[in-house]
Formats: C-alpha cells, structure tokens, sequence
C-alpha cells in the first residue's frame, strides 16, 4: 500500500508540473500564431483523443503518464502543407520562437508562486522557531546561540516558523555560504543579529552539517507520562497504557521525560525494571526496548513505540498558525520563488565546479518517497512540495544545455546577434552533448538514488 501511494503522488506531481510546463509552450505558441498540431498529457500510445475538425489542434491523453508534449507544425520535423507553411515553428521570427520556448518554465515559475501562494492563504500549523540548548562543540554554540532564543529571520528571510527557518537556513549552508546571518529575538524582547560561520567543506554532507550547526527546537521539562502506545512495540508488549507515569527505572528516579529517553536508548535489547503509578497505585513491569540501527554509524538504540503525553495547553503555546490574506500572501509568495530560484541556481553552479557535493542531487526515487512522504503529511505540505520541484523544473530548464528550452534560446540569443540561423550540424553536435550530459546526470542521480534506499 505505500508503494502505491507513492507512485500515485509521485505521477501525479511529475504529470502536474510537466504538463503545466508544455501547457505553457502551447498556450503561447497559438497566441503568436503556430500551428499546434497535438497537445497530449502523458508519452506513447493515445488512449484518449478530441479534436473539433481535422484543422484543429488534438488533445490527447496517452498510456505513460511520466510528463507531456507539445507538437507543432514545423518544417524540420516533416513535410508540412503550403497552406500551414506560414504558421510553422521554424518559420517565426526569433522574437516569437523565443517567448514560445522560455513560456515552458516561466509557466513553471508562475505555478510555483501559485502553490506558495496557496500555502500561505491555506495557513499552516507549525511549532514556533524557538531554540534549545546549544550543545558545547557545536556552530550554534560558538555563534552565542542560547536556549530560547527566537529565530526571526536568515540571511533577511522571515521565518516565521520552526521548518521554514530550517529549511532556508540548510539552503544558505548547502548553497556554500560562509556566514549566515540569523536575526533571533532575545529572552529580554531585545532583537539580536548572530552570524554563523561555516567552513570550507562543510556543506558536503547535509545529515552531518545540521548536526554540526546544532540547532534544536526547544522543549519544556515534560513529566515522564506515556502518552500514545503504537501497535507491535515494546511498550505495547511490556504492558505499558496512556497516562502511565515512570516513577523509576532500574531504582533510578525519572524526573522528566528527557531522562527516560536518554535511559532507553542506552538499553537496546536489554531489560529495564520499571516503577510506574497508574491510576493512583504502584505497579512494576520489565520492558525490553527493541534494538534499532542508527543511520550511518553501524551502532544500535533502543526504542519503545510510545510519546510522552503533553498537556493541551502546553501544545498550544509552542505552535503557530502561519496564514496571510491573499492580498498579502502575493509578495511573500514571489519573494518565496525567487529566493529558491536563486538558491536552486546557486547550488546548481556550486555542483558544476565542485563546490557542493553531489550527494544533494534527487533522482525519481528520492522525488517520489518525498512526494509521498508529503502528502501523507496533508495537503500543505503536498503543495509546498510542488511548488519546490516546480522551481527546480523551470530553473533547470533555463539552463543555457543543448536539448534544455535554455539551449534552444541560447541559440536564437546567438543566432539575433548573428543575423542568421546557426547550422543545423553544429546544432546536432551540441544537442547530442547536452544528451549525454543529461543522461550523465541523471545516472548519478539514481546511483545516488539506489545508495540511500539501500542504506
């Protein structure tokens, strides 16, 4: 079952974005008079088609729902009817090949302001950007970051809550930025500005640099109560129920939550004797917390499948809506989809010349776990999905490689100042470059891919 949730989002995004994309070639190509032949959502075999009369334009849905395509009249693809040569692609004068061409990811930049946009009107629940303890060693240490310290704003991008600060402070750190400025608010209301200074090499892996930043939530003392028990757990087997409170472990009096955490993941596969008062009576069992792998260390922890129980109140105090009206939700929106734009070019660059590791590449499998992830999430975090892939479509497809919309315009940049078309020949040459390139790529992308399904 969640292997077909996965898939189902994971086409639904790519035949969303894609086919927004080629809406946006043919939309613009009628309004500047080319001849549209087929417009059809999805590759191969038609498994649905209309067309008004034989001199319209077909609209198709095909059998492979991966994206889309736009076909047009033109010369260079087969012979073409007198009577169409004027409404021909190849035929328009470089002003209207260009705009047809760049209308495919500027359409995708316009879809992704639309989903942040939604975001924002929608609103979303988050907790609020507050900060715990800095542990010794850490940057967030080193820069004077102390617990409670609430963030405002990185680099001069408001962040109003916990992920958002989150994710534009990695993609400051990952985009190879040496100092980041993070604007927070003090315990004294005093607005404050600290910098945190990355070094050289630093951005190379993200798991390892968000813990070397050390920036953690912060979290108030809770009482070790159990909240929810989930199925098939240790807490389950060992006779644990909601509303337990852990008065000891192995003689060791629980004075918070925290300490029973730490108490378990030290005990993977072994026993732990527990005092516990439920209901006003005393009770002792033995749970076995399971042992789990710990990514990337070849160590185990324990874990016992329960939460700690937080009061109502205390929730509420730490969470924030975040919504705009939809006046305002418009300049955050295109501040949003031009600050990741920027960002998305940047580590784009960065990759290029070696600066930033490869290990931030996303092939379709890392795309479609996050597509399921996030619609599992619900529907905000769906659409803020969206529109950071839209984003990464329209940029990469600006990109001045051969095969690439970027490509194409390059070549009727070179061919307006020239005064003439470039030779077809040199042309093939470069396209069959740009095709290895992106084959290249994308083979990176899926051994990547593979490495972290497996790990």
């Amino acid at each position: 079952m969640d292997t077909l949730h996965t898939l189902f989002y994971f086409i639904v995004a790519i035949g969303l974005l894609v086919s927004i994309h080629e809406f946006g070639h043919f939309w613009v190509a009628r309004k500047v008079g080319v001849k549209v032949l087929r417009f059809s959502v999805g590759f191969g075999k038609i498994l649905w088609s209309y067309q008004k009369s034989p001199e319209d334009t077909e609209y198709a849905l095909s059998a492979i729902p991966f994206g889309g395509y736009v076909k047009m009249v033109d010369e260079r693809e087969g012979e073409v009817k007198a009577e169409d040569l004027p409404f021909a692609f190849n035929r328009q004068p470089v002003w209207a090949r260009t705009v047809i061409v760049a209308a495919g990811p500027i359409f995708n930049l316009v879809l992704a302001m639309a989903l942040f946009w939604s975001v924002l009107v929608i609103g979303e629940e988050d907790i609020k950007p507050i900060l715990g303890v800095a542990e010794q060693g850490t940057l967030a240490a080193q820069s004077g970051f102390v617990e409670g310290d609430v963030i405002l704003s990185v680099n001069g991008k408001t962040t109003p809550t916990w992920t958002e600060a989150m994710s534009v402070l990695m993609a400051a750190a990952l985009d190879g930025e040496q100092a980041i400025s993070v604007a927070v608010k003090g315990q004294d209301d005093e607005s404050l500005e600290r910098i945190i200074h990355l070094a050289e090499g630093d951005a190379q892996n993200p798991e390892k640099l968000f813990q070397h930043v050390g920036f953690k939530p912060w979290s108030p003392k809770l009482k070790p109560i159990i909240g929810n028990v989930l199925p098939d757990s240790a807490a389950l087997e060992a006779g644990l129920k909601k509303g337990d409170l852990i008065v000891s472990a192995d003689d060791v009096a629980i004075k918070d939550w925290m300490q029973w955490v730490d108490i378990v993941k030290k005990h993977p596969g072994k026993p732990i004797k527990l005092s516990l008062e439920r209901d006003g009576l005393p009770l002792v069992l033995t749970i076995i917390p399971k042992a789990t792998p710990i990514t990337g260390s070849g160590q185990k922890e324990g874990k016992i499948g329960a939460s700690v129980y937080v009061p109502g109140d205390l929730l509420k105090s730490i969470k924030v809506d975040y919504v705009l009206s939809p006046l305002a939700a418009i300049p955050v929106a295109f501040e949003t989809t031009y600050y990741y734009s920027i960002t998305t070019l940047k580590m784009m660059g960065k990759m290029f010349i070696g600066k930033a590791s490869v290990e931030n590449l996303s092939g379709p499998i890392s795309i479609a776990q996050y597509a399921g992830q996030s619609a599992s999430m619900g529907l905000v975090h769906f659409l803020k999905f969206l529109g950071l892939v839209s984003v990464s479509l329209g940029v990469l497809n600006l990109l001045p490689i051969p095969v690439l919309d970027g490509g194409h315009l390059l070549f009727f940049g070179l061919e307006a100042i020239k005064g003439s078309p470039i030779p077809e020949k040199i042309q093939m040459a470069f396209q069959q470059v740009g095709i290895a390139l992106l084959l290249s790529v994308m083979a990176l992308a899926m051994v990547l891919d593979l490495q972290r399904l497996f790990q």
